[in-house]
C-alpha cells in the first residue's frame, strides 16, 4: 500500500497544518501494514518570513519519504501566497507524474492544496481523502474587499464544488463546518477528526493548582496576527482599560502585525509587547510564565464555524483562557474548557466583564486532555485513511 500526503506545511514549520500532518504521519506508520509506505510532499519552512528554518529537501526513512519543495521568499499577502502555491503545484505535479498510489490525502485551509490533491488523485486513479481546516469560499467574503470578492468568489466556488465532488471521503476539523458542507454536498461522505493536543503540551501540563502572584499580570497571545484574528481591533483597547493591572505579550507574525503595531502606538498604551515567532520549546515556556492566555477571532460570520487549533494547546497548559469568539468555538469552550471567559469578538465591554469572572490560577484540565490528545485523534484518522485505501484496492 502506498499513501501520498500533500501538505503545504510540515515540520519544522510553525503552523496548525504542519503540526497536524506531522502527527498524522507518525500515526500512519503505526497502523499501516509493514509493506506499506508513506510519501509526504511539502515545502521548505515558509510560514513566516520573520522566522526562518532549514530542513533537508529530501528525507528518506524506513517506509517514509519526505520531499520538501524550495519556494521563493514571500510575505503574507495574497499575491505572494498565490505565487508560492503555484510553485508548489508545479513541483508536485512533476514529482507525481506517472506515479501510482492507493490513496492521496490532502490537508488544506485555503482550498488550493485540496484541489491539487484532487488533480493528483484523478491522474493516479485512486481515492482522495480530504482534510479541510477552513471554509475558504466562506471566509473570503468576510476578509477581502467586496470588489475583490465579487470577482474571485464565483471561481473559487466552482473549484470548491469540483474538489469536494472528487473526494471519496472528507474530514472537517470543526463540527461547525458540517452544516455548510452537508447542505451543499449532500452526497459527500463527511467525518470529524478535530485538532488536538501535541505531546509537547501534554508533557508540560500542570500537575496541581498554582495561584498567580499578585501584582501586574501577563496576558499572552501566541499565533498568527492576520485579519482572521483581528488583534488590532481589540488588544490596544483592552491594554488601555487594564493599564497598570495587565501587560500584554503578543508572540507571532502575520498580515496584520504592522496594523496591530500602529494601533498600539496610536492608542498610547505602554503595556503591550510584540515579539516574533519562536520555537515550540520557547513557546511552551512563555505559556507557563503567563498568567492568562488570550484568544480572539474577528467578528465575521465565517469564523462562527471554526474551532481554532490554538485552543487545544492553551487548554492543556491549565491557564485561565480569555476568548473573544462566537458560534461553534464559543459553544465548544463553554462545554469543554473550565476557567475560560468567552466574550463577543471585538467587544471591549464584554471582554472586561469576562475577565472579572476568571480565577487567576493554573489548574489541570485532566478530562479535556484525555479526550483531545492528538495521538488518539490522529490514530483514528490514520485508521480511517487506511480503511479507505484498503476498501478501494480490493
Amino acid at each position: 500500500m502506498r499513501v501520498l500526503l500533500l501538505s503545504f506545511y510540515y515540520q519544522p514549520d510553525l503552523s496548525a497544518g504542519s503540526f497536524r500532518t506531522t502527527a498524522l504521519v507518525k500515526a500512519l506508520l503505526n497502523v499501516l501494514p509493514e509493506n506499506a509506505s508513506v510519501e509526504v510532499i511539502t515545502t521548505q519552512p515558509n510560514r513566516y518570513s520573520s522566522f526562518s528554518l532549514e530542513a533537508p529537501l529530501l528525507e528518506e526513512h524506513p517506509r517514509l519519504t519526505i520531499r520538501r519543495i524550495q519556494l521563493r521568499d514571500h510575505n503574507s499577502g495574497m499575491v505572494d501566497q498565490s505565487r508560492a502555491f503555484f510553485g508548489y503545484l508545479k513541483e508536485v505535479l512533476k514529482l507525481t507524474r506517472s506515479q501510482r498510489y492507493d490513496v492521496v490525502y490532502a490537508t488544506s485551509s485555503r482550498l488550493m492544496t485540496a484541489s491539487l490533491g484532487a488533480l493528483v488523485a484523478k491522474r493516479a486513479r485512486c481515492p482522495l481523502y480530504l482534510d479541510i481546516r477552513d471554509i475558504f469560499v466562506d471566509t473570503i467574503k468576510d476578509v477581502l474587499p467586496s470588489k475583490v470578492t465579487w470577482l474571485i468568489k464565483p471561481a473559487f466556488s466552482i473549484i470548491e464544488r469540483m474538489t469536494i465532488g472528487a473526494a471519496t471521503r472528507i474530514n472537517v476539523v470543526s463540527a461547525g463546518f458540517l452544516p455548510y458542507f452537508q447542505s451543499r454536498y449532500p452526497r459527500g461522505e463527511f467525518v470529524v477528526f478535530t485538532n488536538g493536543i501535541d505531546e509537547e503540551f501534554l508533557d508540560a501540563q500542570p500537575q496541581e493548582e498554582q495561584l498567580s502572584e499578585s501584582g501586574e499580570l501577563t496576558v499572552l497571545y501566541a499565533g498568527n496576527m492576520g485579519e482572521g484574528q483581528g488583534l488590532h481591533t481589540i488588544v490596544p483597547q483592552l491594554a488601555q482599560r487594564f493599564e497598570g493591572r495587565l501587560k500584554f505579550l503578543c508572540i507571532g507574525d502575520g498580515g496584520r502585525r504592522s496594523q496591530l503595531k500602529s494601533a498600539i502606538e496610536a492608542s498610547g498604551c505602554r503595556n503591550v509587547t510584540l515579539a516574533p515567532p519562536v520555537r515550540r520549546d520557547e513557546l511552551i515556556a512563555a505559556y507557563q510564565a503567563a498568567d492568562v492566555l488570550f484568544l480572539h477571532l474577528n467578528d465575521y460570520d465565517a469564523f462562527r464555524k471554526v474551532l481554532p487549533s490554538k485552543l487545544f494547546e492553551y487548554a492543556a497548559l491549565g491557564k485561565p483562557i480569555w476568548a473573544g469568539v462566537a458560534g461553534y468555538s464559543a459553544e465548544f469552550i463553554r462545554q469543554h474548557v473550565s476557567n475560560a471567559a468567552v466574550f463577543s469578538p471585538c467587544n471591549v465591554e464584554e471582554a472586561v466583564e469576562g475577565f472579572a469572572s476568571l480565577s487567576m490560577a493554573t489548574r489541570p484540565r485532566n478530562d479535556f486532555v484525555e479526550q483531545f490528545a492528538r495521538t488518539h485523534i490522529m490514530q483514528g484518522l490514520a485508521q480511517n485513511i487506511v480503511l479507505l485505501a484498503g476498501s478501494q484496492s480490493k
